[in-house]
């Protein structure tokens, strides 16, 4: 293909959605151009299988931050979906929207048509909730919701009960009225299999004859002539060639991507673009900017009672959970490894749950070379109880690091670098604390193995976080969404200030992080811009 009318940078949790929602009434031509290959392989489909992605350079950017002084100057890994699905055929497959009041705040930053409402309505179209239809969940809709109610862990319901017994609340839906409270996580996996992006929205579009779908090909710029985008330079299969772009380019790459690609093409921070060699399109000292992420970490617990442990490690067991899922499609293997978990307050006075909560009948103490060892977890039943903090202050920034568009970015993430921050987090794991010595979880656990009891005082529990905190795959804002050209990358239709006929529709627009796993929000975008797309080429 030469030509189309529309052209998506990026087969992600965003970009698929835009696919699907381009071609369905046949007006328009789509192509999209995807960095990674077919998201058909075992590992993908199978839910628990994301272990062995997480550092498989064939579908994962496998990206690394600069050393991190809040991290006690470590380097944090960041993987990243390289794949038809993008993160979303990588992720732990939690579905979470986020609060309502994160919306309401993205439109009174000027946001216009992107409070509650707006994203409500969005949601609510293109879900297919196995809980039902109700005020907040949809029914019908491209996307199907597992309500995660077969095969849960027996460690949920403790779990669960001690919550409650801190004052928590049960809560049966964090997407409904409150999402405060504990319980069980919805997931994107249907029949026993993820359901990423791509196989809800990306794979059924594409036996579209108006849908051309382009793998392993590397967009290198955006070209732009007169101030307006008309088309990209892409590589693949080593020949390079330029595909126009009749209507608009879209770059859904994501939060790391989508702003590399604009400086690449001379949008972004003049003195960096000129520094590299670059012609300045746009000097705009906001892409790249504003890098925004949860930073969570895990208290690993000796159980008194049988865990994921006893059955994913020895080989036995592996053998029999295999065939359970190869036959039913059901078990261990057919969910995410995040079980149990909620949101609450870490002061009574914040009017909205500040940290994230975690419960994984599980624990991965003893690293395995080349993966996340969920398939092969300690040799003792083992519990990890983990947090991430909800909107956190820290900044960070993707900055090119070359002009050559196939050397991995910059990527700074400055975490726990306010105050704010570490007070926060250092709040939350008191809690968790307080959460291990609540029964009837309590009368389950055996021993804290990390940080461990001799970890007591504040400074060693600080110590202690920035040494095994990390990212929680949520990186954002980086191409955020704003009506001023001197504080944001796009206008709230998400058109990029200054330049015609180009778009970012990814988590990189997202003007605050949200409070929650970001992959529902991230396909949201997509939905409702798409909507606006459409709308402005009636």
């Amino acid at each position: 293909m030469d030509e189309a009318d529309f052209i998506i940078v990026g087969a992600g949790s965003a970009g698929s959605v835009l696919a699907d929602r381009l071609t369905a009434d046949g007006r328009f031509k789509v192509l999209v151009i995807e960095a990674g290959g077919s998201d058909l392989r075992f590992f993908v489909q199978m839910p628990l299988g994301y272990g062995k992605l997480f550092y498989d350079p064939a579908v994962n950017w496998c990206y690394r931050t600069e050393a991190d002084p809040g991290l006690a100057g470590q380097s944090d890994y960041w993987p990243r979906g390289k794949v038809l699905g993008g993160s979303s055929s990588i992720n732990a497959m939690v579905y979470v929207r986020g609060h309502r009041a994160d919306y309401e705040d993205w439109a009174a930053l000027g946001n216009t048509g992107w409070g509650w409402d707006e994203v409500l309505a969005a949601y609510r179209a293109m879900e297919d909730n196995e809980a039902g239809s109700d005020a907040w969940r949809g029914q019908g809709g491209p996307l199907f919701v597992s309500a995660n109610t077969r095969d849960l862990h027996p460690l949920v319901a403790p779990f669960v009960a001690a919550c409650e017994a801190t004052g928590l609340r049960r809560n049966p839906d964090f997407n409904g009225a409150e999402q405060e409270g504990a319980g069980h996580y919805q997931l994107t996996v249907k029949d026993g299999r993820r359901n990423s992006a791509a196989r809800a929205f990306l794979r059924p579009a594409m036996r579209r004859a108006n849908l051309k779908v382009m793998t392993r090909a590397m967009v290198t710029r955006v070209v732009i002539e007169s101030g307006r985008a008309t088309g990209v330079e892409v590589v693949q299969g080593g020949a390079r060639r330029v595909i126009r772009a009749r209507a608009e380019v879209i770059l859904a790459g994501g939060a790391i991507n989508s702003p590399q690609l604009l400086q690449l093409s001379g949008i972004g921070p003049g003195a960096l673009l000129r520094r590299h060699g670059i012609e300045v399109r746009r000097d705009n000292p906001n892409v790249g900017d504003h890098l925004n992420d949860h930073q969570g970490l895990n208290y690993t617990y000796r159980m008194k009672v049988p865990t994921l442990n006893d059955t994913l490690r020895p080989w036995w067991g592996k053998l029999r959970v295999g065939m359970q899922y190869l036959l039913t499609r059901s078990g261990p293997l057919s969910l995410s490894i995040n079980h149990g978990g909620g949101f609450f307050r870490t002061r009574p006075d914040l009017p909205r749950p500040n940290m994230q909560l975690y419960m994984q009948a599980f624990s991965t103490l003893i690293p395995r070379e080349g993966e996340r060892p969920i398939l092969s977890p300690d040799p003792f039943p083992g519990m990890s109880l983990g947090l991430s903090n909800c909107r956190p202050t820290s900044r960070g920034n993707i900055r090119i690091r070359s002009s050559d568009p196939m050397v991995p970015p910059v990527i700074t993430a400055n975490a726990y670098s306010t105050d704010h921050d570490v007070q926060e987090m250092l709040a939350a794991v008191k809690f968790l604390r307080l959460l291990a010595a609540t029964k009837p979880l309590a009368d389950l656990i055996d021993a804290e193995l990390r940080p461990g009891p001799e970890c007591r005082t504040d400074e060693e529990l600080i110590a202690d976080f920035r040494a095994r905190s990390g990212t929680v795959y949520h990186p954002s804002c980086t191409a955020r969404m704003g009506p001023d050209p001197a504080t944001a990358v796009v206008d709230p239709r998400l058109r990029v200030h200054g330049v015609a006929g180009l778009r970012v529709c990814d988590a990189s627009a997202f003007p605050t992080l949200i409070a929650g796993n970001t992959n529902a929000p991230a396909m949201m975008l997509g939905w409702r811009g798409s909507e606006l797309i459409l709308a402005d080429h009636r």
